[in-house]
């Protein structure tokens, strides 16, 4: 979308704010690529002017959380793995959204699969895993267990008449029954966590290097979590056996502790809890649209129904 055919008080103020932080008040000779909103959503609305892009963060933003993960990405500990936030005084307000200014990074090109980074991103989670949690300031819990929840909420408030939805939660009370397994999945300590990881969270910097971005549910947790997306996918078969190998092996290579002897003991409880928060948000978002299910939304739902019977995950998933 360009900024000419957006409109609302966010999206607008963002524009503003982000030409200021590259242009501060002179003249803008940015090209029409180089100034469009990258994102429009409640939970974060996102513009790019040149080398920069704003973003507004969700509504309601805790002040202390918000401000140790925004530390946390501009941490020198984490300078390899997480983009850091553009230093100086850039971010500000709109409303009760807060904003932050980050170096603008190409993304991972949705139109060409065969080139996704699934090995240099399971490399990154590895590290970020690794590293020891800074002392200060204190760390929130990363927030993937929540959202899975909210999900469930947004589908039983806009779309609990739905005929999958009966499904859906009775694969969510195989997650909520079986709880977790302490706070870092070994039940012994909680390592630093991106939150929400999927493919969408990669961009390349000004080196070429890939980086993580989007700290906005990071913290401290089980690391199983930040693999609990492409495991569900794989689970539903939306992921080729041989990415997940990949994805998987390079994680270990890596160091990475959220797997150990037996991964799939260890991602079976985030993967279901991921299955269900896929299939929750398509059941909202398709009675908001009032449209059908699309294929890939039906897989998820079909998923949900086959947790409700078993547990376990799929036997190519266990087997690998």
């Amino acid at each position: 979308m360009e900024l000419a055919e957006t409109g609302g008080d966010v999206l607008g103020a963002l524009a503003r704010m982000a030409r200021g932080a590259v242009h501060g008040e002179g003249e803008c000779w940015c090209g029409p690529e180089e100034v469009r909103v990258l994102a429009d959503r409640e939970d974060g609305a996102v513009v790019r002017h040149g080398g920069l892009v704003a973003k507004a963060h969700a509504p309601g933003t805790e002040d202390a959380p918000h401000a140790a993960r925004l530390a946390l990405a501009a941490h020198p500990d984490l300078g390899g793995i997480l983009l850091p936030p553009v230093p100086g005084p850039r971010s500000g307000r709109i409303g009760d959204r807060p904003v932050t200014v980050w170096p603008y990074g190409p993304p991972v090109d949705p139109g060409d699969p065969d080139a996704a980074p699934w090995e240099e991103a399971a490399r990154l989670l590895a590290l970020l895993h690794r590293t020891p949690p800074p002392a200060d300031p204190a760390l929130p819990a990363m927030r993937a267990p929540a959202k899975a929840a909210l999900a469930v909420g947004r589908m039983l408030r806009t779309a609990p008449d739905h005929p999958a939805a009966a499904t859906v939660l009775a694969a969510w009370r195989t997650v909520t029954d079986d709880g977790g397994s302490g706070p870092g999945g070994d039940g012994t300590r909680a390592y630093l966590c991106h939150g929400d990881f999927h493919l969408g969270q990669l961009v390349r910097d000004f080196r070429g290097a890939w980086r993580l971005i989007d700290v906005d549910d990071a913290g401290l947790g089980d690391p199983a979590w930040d693999l609990a997306r492409p495991a569900a996918w794989f689970a539903a078969g939306l992921l080729p056996a041989d990415v997940w190998a990949r994805f998987l092996g390079a994680y270990e290579e890596a160091g990475g502790p959220a797997t150990g002897t037996d991964p799939w003991a260890r991602l079976d409880l985030p993967a279901r809890a991921l299955t269900v928060q896929t299939a929750a948000l398509a059941l909202a978002k398709s009675a908001a649209e009032e449209r059908a299910l699309d294929e890939v939304e039906a897989v998820m739902i079909d998923t949900c129904a086959r947790i409700t019977v078993s547990r376990t995950a799929p036997a190519s998933a266990a087997s690998s």
